[in-house]
């Protein structure tokens, strides 16, 4: 490759992540400055005020955003994968399974998969309405339009979902560099009117204004949050840009753009206080409304497409961990596998995201809403980069404490902050979070009593097929597949089928399907053959939690081993089990009848590997918990 070539290379994925990854957090300018001067806030539109504010800000998108994520978590890549899903991963292999710390590094990683669903259903809400709400600035009459407009391109945004944005993904990145290269401008605009805001980048004015306004300035700092919203989203999308293009983005374009725009948006503030209702709308005057609102709405669907797009991925790589029951995953590219689609997932959250927009009707209620979910998430992670740090790269203690208690300042802080809100709106997201965690939690548990009572139930495959053909069945023609679970022994489907039809085809194989805590499993590396005798075989097939299940396809590499399948002389074998719920030590009934119907509702397992519908045989079995 030629140095002109890998340039070329870097400059389209930067300008990849500028559309993807930078989208929420570049939207963010539409409402931070209008919610943190909000009249609730009681924060006076003075000139210290204003620089002090716009100083916090600059300040906290240097040490969270720059210092925090882009430089030290951006490092705690599994396997060039990003996001909370994969930091959780990364931290439970670090720690080991037998450790003390597992339990609690799993809880929270459950615990950021769930802020990250709930942060999900916010941020498409508060984009696209804040934009909308800009109408109301060039002549209130629109007012009672902005909630019917704001659904109109929701229900659009969402409709086109099982589409796939590979036909419209090309264009995100010119889109948002168009919107980024506009907040920029307009920042220089304002701020030669009026360069007494230069001043905010001295960070004694934030101090002053956190010391001088007390109580307020703590209040207030829960809007300040929404100006590091989407911070996550740099993370998790990294796995699919790269760690150097999502760095090269912020300190080339986003940074200084955003930077360049609160500060402009300060300046004006300096110059026309009356501006505080609407700061974004009001920078260039009158004239400029109806452009910015276009480009805004564009902006916001662009980052709502991104926050959908992780909803999918992190729910994906929750099943193949094994948080989420099976669900259908439709593939919407043939050339990137990433590109993916859950319906049920994206119809759910569509619900959510239209009942918040219906029910808080504004983007100053769903701000309250909005930045406990960010704060906490920011909380997760730095909790679980210590593991990262501490025990995966083997750090000293003294250092990782540090750095950890150093980013736990900041974000505790403003995590207290936007638990204020709670009463206000924050319930929603606190609500929505935790229910996604009960059911992990209810389903990790779930699978976990299935597991004890078939192990209890255990017979032992070696001890079996060693009397087995002390006085073998009859042999039929043909391959069968059983599938048996890690550490399984004789699969359930293997003694029904020798129960009901007494015969044993003539080649066997046991097929284990193993789920790594690793993002992709190499080709060389996916396949273990082991001879037991008799033409019966162990197959091992390893995947990681963003590879796709494709077991007949898969298969394939067992020729290197001498074992090769004919498909239509091959049957697949399935145990399909019917879970009861059933008193005892395991937990409590209701839960039991919840982790039955998700078992009951989960996606086939035949659907799920991919197997043809033609070959495979289901023999039911059933499961006390």
């Amino acid at each position: 490759m030629t140095k002109e070539t890998k340039k070329s290379g870097v400059a389209a994925l930067t300008l990849g992540a500028i559309g993807v990854v930078y989208g929420d957090i570049g939207t963010s300018p539409l409402y931070t400055m209008k919610e943190v001067f909000a009249p609730a806030h009681g924060i006076a539109v003075s000139p210290a005020n204003v620089i002090g504010v716009v100083s916090l800000i600059l300040w906290c998108l240097i040490v969270i955003i720059s210092l925090k994520y882009v430089t030290l978590v951006l490092k705690a890549d599994n396997r060039g994968e990003g996001g909370i899903m994969a930091l959780t991963a990364l931290a439970l292999k670090s720690v080991s399974q037998n450790s003390h710390f597992y339990y609690p590094v799993m809880l929270l990683g459950m615990l950021g998969a769930g802020l990250f669903f709930g942060d999900g259903v916010i941020t498409p809400a508060i984009t696209v309405l804040s934009s909308i709400e800009g109408i109301e600035v060039a002549t209130p009459a629109f007012k009672p339009y902005v909630i019917p407009l704001t659904l109109v391109v929701l229900s659009g945004l969402y409709w086109v979902q099982h589409r796939g944005t590979g036909g419209i993904g090309r264009w995100f990145g010119p889109i948002v560099l168009v919107w980024f290269s506009t907040l920029a401008a307009m920042g220089v605009v304002n701020i030669v009117e009026n360069t007494e805001i230069l001043a905010a980048l001295n960070p004694l004015y934030a101090f002053n204004f956190l010391l001088s306004n007390g109580w307020f300035a703590f209040v207030a700092l829960g809007a300040v949050v929404l100006a590091l919203t989407g911070a996550e989203a740099l993370y998790a999308d990294m796995g699919h840009f790269g760690r150097k293009p999502v760095r090269l983005a912020w300190f080339s374009v986003v940074f200084p753009a955003l930077a360049l725009n609160y500060l402009g948006q300060g300046a004006m503030l300096l110059s026309n206080p009356a501006a505080a209702s609407n700061p974004f709308f009001n920078q260039l005057g009158a004239w400029s409304i109806y452009p910015l609102v276009a480009l805004s709405t564009i902006a916001a669907v662009v980052a709502s497409q991104a926050t959908i797009s992780g909803a999918f991925s992190v729910a994906q790589q929750a099943i193949s961990l094994g948080f989420l029951p099976r669900m259908k995953i439709m593939h919407t590219s043939t050339q990137e596998k990433g590109q993916i689609y859950i319906p049920l997932v994206n119809w759910l959250q569509f619900g959510a995201v239209v009942f918040a927009v219906v029910i808080f009707g504004s983007s100053t209620n769903l701000a309250s809403a909005y930045g406990i979910a960010a704060t906490a998430t920011m909380l997760t992670t730095t909790l679980l980069t210590f593991f990262v740090v501490r025990y995966g790269w083997h750090y000293s203690k003294w250092i990782a404490i540090g750095a950890t208690c150093f980013f736990l300042i900041f974000d505790i802080t403003l995590f207290a902050s936007t638990s204020l809100k709670i009463v206000s709106g924050g319930w929603f997201t606190v609500a929505l979070s935790l229910l996604m965690v009960f059911i992990m939690l209810t389903w990790r548990k779930g699978r976990e009593l299935v597991f004890e009572n078939l192990k209890a139930h255990l017979i032992p495959l070696p001890e079996f097929l060693s009397s087995l053909f002390d006085s073998p069945p009859h042999r039929v023609p043909g391959t069968a597949i059983f599938f048996r679970a890690v550490g399984d022994g004789v699969p359930h489907a293997m003694l029904h089928n020798l129960l009901h039809n007494k015969v044993l085809h003539e080649r066997v194989v046991f097929l284990t399907v193993v789920s790594s805590d690793i993002p992709t499993v190499p080709a060389n590396e996916r396949v273990k053959v082991e001879s037991l005798g008799q033409d019966c075989y162990q197959v091992s097939l390893s995947y990681g939690f963003i590879d796709n299940r494709d077991v007949p396809a898969d298969l394939l590499l067992c020729a290197e081993y001498g074992l090769t399948f004919e498909p239509m002389e091959t049957s697949y074998f399935i145990a399909r089990q019917t879970v009861i719920a059933t008193p005892g030590s395991g937990m409590a009934m209701w839960r039991e009848h919840l982790y039955a119907s998700m078992a009951k509702n989960a996606r086939d397992a035949a659907d799920y590997f991919k197997l043809p519908p033609n070959r495979v045989i289901e023999l039911g079995t059933q499961v006390e918990i």
